[in-house]
């Protein structure tokens, strides 16, 4: 296995994209994320942690620096480790809020996600050293308010996509969308399909969650790893599903085999896609969409045409 680079957060390339709201950008590192600082007259969000306490503390430094004595608040997209496992160095700090089918990841898998990435080689344990699944302060179940004095962030659990417990940050005064991994850029959608252990990914519902959020027409999109960019990073996403899930079901229409499948629609979507990153993403992404075949009356509309 080759070793993985350091996923290591630099707060030191934090960009402003629209007033009193920065992001810590993951500059296409392996397993660090978009980080997000979100400010209000009385308080400051901060969106994801990076993994591990090192990385977290950075952030915490980061955003105390921004808030000037404002309260914290912290949220996360969803329960993998690159995004929620540095929550416990907010402890005392700043209040951890999350919905419950997240709050239910957290306690249901995150163990296990933590033993998994501690596999991941040497770099990615020792970013792991210490660290503790977090437990939220604050749990709620169909969406959050939050004000922060003067701007009213929303934190909005989307339903069953990339994960059970998938949530997006909304901005509306900046018209900024935080989407966590239910979008990337530059890359293959991410599918944490790892049957028998989380098989909670859906294709099918992943594209219905993405024409939900379409429909928002969010000015700024800030996918959990890649480009910052505009609508474009979650039609992108949207079209790419659309099509995986197409060529998928066509050939277990026909009664491919899984096998057969899962090499035709991989060596296709490679040749469609040569410049993005994470081609080992597709096969497990074949595999779900193999699992949801015969659930077809959940079928998103395709607003594409």
């Amino acid at each position: 296995m080759t070793e993985l680079t350091d996923p290591a957060v630099r707060v030191s390339g934090a960009r402003e994209i629209a007033p009193d709201l920065l992001v810590i950008p993951n500059d296409r590192v392996d397993l660090v994320p978009n980080i997000g600082v979100v400010g209000g007259t009385e308080a400051v969000l901060v969106v994801d942690t990076g993994i591990g306490t090192a990385n977290a503390s950075q952030v915490l430094a980061f955003a105390r620096e921004v808030a000037k004595g404002r309260r914290l608040y912290l949220t996360t997209t969803h329960f993998h480790p690159e995004h929620a496992f540095g929550a416990q160095v907010f402890a005392g700090e700043a209040t951890y809020l999350v919905n419950r089918a997240q709050a239910a990841d957290l306690a249901t898998k995150g163990a296990g996600y933590l033993e998994m990435f501690r596999g991941l080689g040497e770099v990615i344990a020792r970013r792991l050293d210490g660290v503790r699944v977090p437990a939220p302060d604050v749990v709620f179940d169909d969406g959050y308010d939050l004000d922060l004095g003067g701007r009213t962030v929303r934190l909005r659990p989307t339903g069953q996509g990339h994960t059970k417990g998938d949530q997006v940050i909304e901005v509306p005064d900046a018209g900024v969308l935080f989407t966590g991994d239910l979008a990337e850029t530059g890359q293959f959608a991410i599918f944490p399909w790892f049957p028998p252990y989380d098989v909670d990914v859906s294709g099918v519902g992943w594209l219905g969650v993405l024409d939900g959020l379409i429909a928002t027409a969010p000015r700024v999109v800030v996918p959990g790893h890649g480009d910052i960019g505009g609508l474009p990073v979650l039609t992108d996403v949207r079209d790419y599903l659309h099509e995986l899930r197409e060529e998928t079901w066509r050939r277990r229409d026909s009664a491919m085999g899984v096998e057969e499948t899962t090499a035709e629609v991989r060596s296709l979507l490679v040749e469609r896609h040569p410049e993005w990153a994470g081609q080992e993403w597709i096969e497990p992404g074949v595999a779900c969409l193999c699992a949801e075949h015969g659930s077809r009356r959940d079928e998103p509309v395709d607003h594409r045409a």
